[in-house]
């Protein structure tokens, strides 16, 4: 829904349409606050807008999906919300490792893999047992993160030490393999269970041991779900469908240049829509958006300590990506495409170059949407996305261009970067899996990390925040408070992690707060849902959270469109 105009006045205001700030204006328009969602690109969605081009429609970024379960984080938040959210089916076939010398596929089943592992190499049957037992301890934690997922902020002492209890429980299987990372480190962790090397190069590209364990643990809960049909960009659909359907707003192409401070508290914020400037006061203010960009731009000198921006400078982020997207002239499963992920490498390049970035080196991420959707595109065709992790500064930042307001001007040096990384990703895909592959291309579109960062505003284009890991855990950076009063943070850099349900969950969460200092009288009943203590027709029983119809219909993708014409 895009209202007409901008009002002066809301109860709250959030920054940035991705999952998190959708999230969090739903659930506050189910409380009966008056709020506005203000959005700098033209789409709602962050990294789940997608695109459309032709009658192809593409996912802007999206790997693995999980968490969407009956009982994971994402379905219990969407059930707080309304009952006719978008759902997601199983996936059976996970992740395809393939080298040059070897093709394994994780499944549903997790114990097919291992078995085959046992077979090839018998001399490390003892720790290929070992290493699934502990990726199955592992997936046995998140599976029970569905009724754990209330953030600290929001509790009382005991209430804290509590959870506390709780969380140390949940963190206990990840413990004995937090300290194996960076190339030597993942080495001497593998170690601890294979002793033939050809076992190693299977994960040949991960950079830490729960990278190779979680996909395991995943799989064993049955945690892997693909899109809901049309795509993930149906999730900001129905969230925007909500939150208009309680009379709230949410409006595109504006950006905010400043929250508004008095006093040490966020009163309102200016933003810039299409050239014009609107001030607009409000009692609290939800920032899901980039925090470097909320603390070091949008807020006045001295509101933020020295101290924190600092921790948050010196954080180690997920990378950014080059993104290849393909039409192609005949379904993907015709080219040797499978349902799941095929992560494609050359075992024998070093690991620290596996994620370089460089196209001839990198392990390259294959998934082949319109065979798990074909709504995603016209009848007899497909899709293919290919991904490798990319840095912002590579390449002189990509041969873009520095120009008057620092933002990098895109010229013809930067689309032959573009068609460099697309024609040698595609001819070391054809020349591993897919012979004719450049034959049936009819449509490609390359996103870099400058597209990233210039669609979400994330520093250096990362695509999903800070990440789990020692260092971060030690600088604390992850929160949900800000130094200033009614800021809060909303997006996936409120917690350590990335990917839907981190959004999903900070979202969730700072609504929460919200309603938590305003004294609601619903803070209470969504806190014992939030742990897993309540239903969520709770919500409604308690008279403190408006009906909602459930009348959501999913918009028809380009391709059905056009088969119905």
């Amino acid at each position: 829904m895009q209202p007409n105009a901008l009002r002066t006045n809301y109860d709250v205001v959030v920054i940035g349409a991705g999952m998190g700030g959708l999230t969090a204006a739903a659930l506050l328009s189910r409380a009966g606050l008056s709020v506005c969602v203000l959005e700098m690109d033209a789409r709602p969605g962050g990294y789940l807008a997608g695109f459309r081009r032709k009658d192809f429609r593409f996912d802007s970024a999206i790997h693995w999906l999980n968490q969407l379960g009956p009982n994971g984080i994402v379905t219990r938040v969407f059930e707080a919300i309304g009952n006719d959210h978008p759902t997601a089916a199983p996936q059976t076939r996970i992740k395809r490792y393939k080298g040059r010398d070897f093709d394994y596929l994780l499944t549903n089943n997790p114990d097919e893999l291992k078995a085959q592992l046992i077979r090839d190499f018998p001399v490390d049957t003892a720790g290929i047992e070992r290493f699934f037992r502990d990726a199955k301890k592992i997936g046995a934690a998140f599976d029970g993160m569905g009724s754990f997922f209330r953030t600290e902020e929001s509790m009382s002492k005991l209430g804290y030490g509590l959870h506390m209890m709780k969380k140390l429980r949940f963190a206990l299987p990840f413990i004995p393999h937090l300290r194996y990372s960076g190339s030597a480190g993942i080495a001497k962790g593998l170690r601890k269970y294979f002793s033939d090397d050809r076992l190693l190069r299977v994960f040949a590209s991960e950079m830490d041991l729960l990278s190779c364990l979680v996909p395991v643990g995943w799989a064993y809960y049955g945690d892997y779900q693909m899109p809901p049909v049309g795509g993930s960009q149906v999730f900001p659909e129905w969230l925007c469908h909500v939150i208009g359907s309680y009379g709230n707003e949410v409006h595109y192409r504006c950006r905010v240049t400043e929250v508004v401070v008095k006093d040490g508290a966020s009163v309102g914020v200016r933003v810039d829509q299409r050239g014009t400037t609107h001030a607009i006061t409000c009692d609290q203010v939800i920032a899901a958006c980039d925090v470097e960009a909320l603390y070091e731009r949008m807020l006045p000198a001295g509101a933020v300590p020295v101290k924190l921006k600092q921790k948050l400078h010196e954080a180690e982020l997920y990378p950014s990506s080059v993104t290849v997207s393909l039409g192609l002239d005949k379904p993907a499963q015709e080219l040797g495409f499978g349902e799941e992920m095929v992560f494609l490498c050359d075992e024998r390049v070093p690991r620290e170059l596996q994620c370089s970035g460089d196209p001839q080196e990198s392990g390259i991420s294959i998934l082949a949407p319109a065979l798990r959707d074909p709504t995603m595109a016209p009848a007899g065709m497909g899709t293919l996305t290919m991904y490798i992790p990319a840095e912002f500064g590579m390449h002189d930042s990509w041969r873009t261009l520095a120009i008057a307001n620092g933002e990098p001007e895109r010229a013809d040096e930067y689309a032959k970067l573009k068609k460099h990384y697309a024609d040698t990703l595609i001819a070391r895909v054809e020349e591993a899996m897919s012979p004719d592959l450049s034959k049936h291309v009819v449509y490609c579109e390359v996103a870099t990390p400058i597209t990233h960062w210039r669609y979400t505003g994330n520093r250096g284009g990362s695509i999903m925040g800070a990440r789990p890991g020692k260092k971060n855990f030690q600088l604390g950076i992850a929160h949900y408070r800000t130094p200033v009063k009614h800021l809060y943070i909303g997006g996936h850099w409120a917690e350590l992690g990335g990917g839907v349900p981190i959004a999903t969950r900070a979202g969730a969460n700072a609504a929460l707060l919200v309603l938590c200092d305003r004294k609601h009288p619903g803070a209470a009943v969504l806190s014992r849902y939030m742990d897993g203590k309540a239903a969520a027709t709770a919500l409604d029983k308690s008279g403190h959270f408006k009906p909602y119809k459930a009348d959501w219909v999913r918009e028809l993708t380009p391709a059905e469109k056009k088969a119905v014409r």
